[in-house]
């Protein structure tokens, strides 16, 4: 059997558009996170691909319910760490570097 028989079609796929306006947000967003392996997707020659399941996965993962604790489905985009430091603590003086050709005189 070939792929393209009337008999054996082939589930409708939906581009990043389609899901960000079912999603009610920003097309770019859907891109990032199926970049970021946050979200099921194909990738087909033209860019970003997404089955009926994918998109039903996609809003299991972003549902909420009462009751749940607030932790985020998807983590947040960055990963550094602020030092908190005490708003009485002292200026630390700061020191440029020497330029790198002054550097490399020896």
């Amino acid at each position: 059997m070939h792929l393209g028989q009337q008999n054996d079609p082939l589930p409708p796929t939906y581009s990043p558009a389609e899901i960000a306006e079912a999603l009610d947000c920003s097309e770019w967003w859907v891109k990032e996170q199926a970049r970021r392996r946050r979200i099921p997707f194909i990738r087909s020659g033209s860019g970003y691909r997404f089955t009926r399941s994918h998109v039903e996965e996609i809003f299991h993962i972003l549902e909420e319910r009462p009751g749940q604790v607030n932790a985020p489905a998807i983590p947040a985009t960055s990963t550094r760490r602020r030092t908190v430091v005490p708003f009485d603590a002292p200026a630390v003086q700061l020191r440029a570097r020497r330029p790198r050709r002054a550097r490399n005189t020896a």
